[in-house]
């Protein structure tokens, strides 16, 4: 089956909630309502089994109402799933095994022997910006080849949630300094950019007030840059905390994503609606 006329699954996936949304390929590409399951996940938050119940149960149900055969499968993971460290520039290293062991090493200085356990992947590789290591658990990348391997379709991708939102913006962003910032619940994760390298990431559980954790985060890792500008940029995505009530004079300048140019991805989480599953249109 030639890739352009394969449907497209896309997948967001986090701890108590699942989006999907298909593309039907042919002579006219049609996309179906997004189908978003919403639940109450009573265990902790870096359990990924109910989700994955829930994803088998969606694709179960896509799959009888119209086969999935063939399919591309893309997924998202939420930061909850996701551990990052930041690879910084080295410009003799060209080869993509010596890249791997670096990066491998870098994940071990910050998490250790639990790296043993991890699946990692690195994006676009550029020796004099750096890169982003991500890592997620093996167990749960297994599950998710199983998973395409049953309803025979193909495992496209897997991204990490920060990195899918970053790309989808990083061409508006500017600034030669700034913050990027995803807010999930009960979860935050950011990264600093700055003079054309990656500087910097964080990725933590939030615990009691978003904002105070937010400007407490920032401030920390400000600490950790060893710079500080007079205004300081901060891009921040927080699609279920829509009514963040941020400071305006503490040196933090924060634009809210989307805009009006870029859209979210349709398959994203959007504000969470009441029931445990909603249909909503494409617009």
């Amino acid at each position: 089956m030639s890739r352009l006329w394969r449907d497209q699954i896309q997948i967001f996936f986090a701890p108590g909630r699942v989006d999907m949304v298909r593309t039907f390929r042919g002579m006219k590409a049609r996309q179906s309502p997004r189908i978003s399951r919403v639940y109450d996940d009573q265990q902790a938050a870096a359990m990924w089994k109910p989700s994955l119940q829930q994803l088998e149960q969606m694709l179960e149900e896509e799959n009888a109402s119209s086969a999935l055969k063939g399919a591309e499968l893309r997924i998202t993971l939420s930061n909850h799933f996701m551990r990052y460290v930041v690879v910084p520039p080295q410009q003799e290293i060209t080869d993509p095994a010596e890249l791997l062991a670096y990066a491998n090493f870098r994940m071990r200085e910050v998490y250790g022997e639990r790296v043993d356990g991890w699946v990692m992947s690195i994006s676009e590789w550029d020796p004099y910006r750096g890169t982003v290591c991500a890592a997620i658990a093996r167990d749960l990348y297994h599950e998710l080849e199983a998973l395409a391997l049953r309803f025979s379709i193909k495992l496209k991708q897997i991204e990490p949630y920060l990195t899918a939102a970053f790309d989808q913006w990083c061409n508006a962003f500017n600034d030669k300094r700034f913050w990027f910032v995803v807010i999930e619940p009960g979860r935050l994760c950011m990264l600093l950019f700055a003079n054309g390298e990656w500087q910097g990431i964080r990725n933590q559980r939030i615990v009691h007030s978003v904002e105070t954790e937010l400007l407490a985060a920032l401030e920390q890792e400000i600490i950790n840059s060893g710079y500080r500008e007079p205004i300081e940029q901060v891009y921040l995505f927080s699609p279920e905390h829509s009514d963040l009530d941020l400071p305006a004079d503490k040196g933090w300048q924060f634009a809210y994503l989307p805009n009006e140019k870029i859209p979210a991805p349709v398959y994203f989480p959007s504000p969470t609606m009441a029931g445990s599953e909603a249909k909503s249109c494409v617009v």
